[in-house]
Order: structure tokens, then sequence, then C-alpha cells
């Protein structure tokens, strides 16, 4: 009877358990050098039902892929008195370096604001901590940040681009653009239903210079003053070679 019981129980804190996401990338660590043109990482995985009974509503998905949170500001300038200067500025204290959101279907069916806005899925959802508190003119400072970073490939939304078969398995494809800044990232991945996140998983991805970009960024950051004489030197030295061939010729 004793072992029964135990059995019963486990068989119902099978049926119980919540559903899982299993999430793998094509590659935990992307190396910057000096051929570096840009990247596709490939997030791929499947959904895990309880008792293994999937269900026939199309699963709804948010992959969200993001660098290093830095602060930024921004600055706005206008012509006064003839002159253009800088007449207001906005700080962000927590504005991604990289943000990609993949979506299998369009953000705003896909989640209500409320979960959007707690995960952060979608750039309309964005915590980016403005040091000047609202209104309307840090919307349109906002807006600005937001219009330069997707110019610059550095944030994108990419709304029914997760491929998903037979409920299940799940893949998305996102674009790391050659300008990307390094440090560490984060690959999180959201199963939503009726606009709730009720599962998620997170996978770490390094981006880092090697080889010898990584030797001149370390090297900027930890000496700067020897790497500023010798970047001096070095420009002094190309001139004179770029004088003497002017010269010879």
């Amino acid at each position: 009877m004793r072992k029964f019981g135990l059995l019963l129980v486990w068989l119902l804190a099978v049926g119980a358990a919540p559903v899982r996401l299993i999430t793998d990338i094509s590659q935990n660590r992307i190396d910057i050098v000096y051929t570096f043109k840009g990247a596709e990482l490939l997030v791929f995985g499947a959904i895990q039902y309880p008792r293994g009974s999937v269900p026939d509503e199309r699963p709804g998905l948010a992959i969200v892929v993001r660098g290093p949170a830095e602060p930024i500001t921004l600055r706005k300038k206008a012509r006064v008195a003839g002159i253009w200067i800088n007449t207001a500025s906005v700080r962000y204290e927590t504005a991604p370096g990289f943000y990609a959101v993949a979506t299998s279907a369009p953000i705003k069916t896909l989640v209500d604001e409320r979960n959007a806005a707690i995960w952060e899925i979608g750039l309309d959802y964005l915590q980016l901590s403005p040091s000047t508190g609202g209104g309307p003119e840090v919307d349109e400072f906002t807006r600005g940040l937001v219009d330069l970073r997707r110019r610059n490939g550095l944030w994108s939304e990419q709304e029914g681009r997760v491929g998903i078969t037979q409920n299940i398995l799940y893949q998305a494809r996102i674009t790391i653009p050659a300008a990307v800044p390094v440090g560490a990232y984060t690959a999180e991945i959201y199963l939503i239903r009726h606009g709730k996140v009720i599962a998620r998983s997170a996978t770490p991805i390094t981006i880092d210079k090697s080889g010898f970009e990584r030797w001149v960024y370390v090297a900027a950051q930890t000496q700067g003053l020897a790497y500023g004489f010798v970047a001096v030197w070095l420009a002094l030295v190309a001139g004179w070679c770029a004088s003497l061939i002017v010269r010879r010729t």
C-alpha cells in the first residue's frame, strides 16, 4: 500500500508538472576578428507538455536576444542666433547595446501589455530608465533613439519569424550586425498563452573580440596613455611615409 501511495503521488506530480521549454543555440560564443562582418544566431528547441499531451492550439512564442545594458545620452541641436548648439538632452540608464525580438505572431496580438512590459517583449516595452522622467520631450527622444538603433541594425523586431513545427519544435534566426558591442548576452524564450507568459528559458551568449583586435581593445581600456602615444606615433609615421611617396611621384 505504501509503494502504491508513493506511485500515485509521483503520477499526480508528473501530471501536474508545468509546461517546459527546452532551448539550445547554434553558438554560445561569437568572436569578433578583423574580418567579422556579422553573424547569424540560430535559436531552437522544443516545448515539453505535461503527460506529453500536445494541444491543438498553436503556441505563442517570443525569442529575445539582448546585449549588455549601458547608459547613453541623447542631445538635441537647434539653431540659435545662427549657431547650432545643444539645447536639450536626455540620459537613458539601461539602454541595451543590442536587442532583437522574434515572435510567432504580431506582438500586439501575442502578448498583453502587462506581460510585454514585465518581460520587455517588443521595442515599445523596453525599460530604458530615462533620468529625466517622462513627458512629450522624453517620448520624442525615445522615438529618436529607437529609430537610430534600428537603422544601425542594433535593435529589431521580427514579427511572425519564429517557425513552429507540430506545435512542439521551434526555431528562429537572429542577425548579429558587425557593429555589435562586446559583452554578455542572453537569449530568452517565452511561451505565451492567452496573452500571458506561462514558461520561460534563458541561455547565455558571449560576444568578444579575438586575436589582434582583442589585444588592441584591452590595451585601449587598460593602458590608455600608452595606447594614445602609440596611436599618435603610428599616425605620424603613416603621414611621413605618405609624404615620401607623394614626393617620389
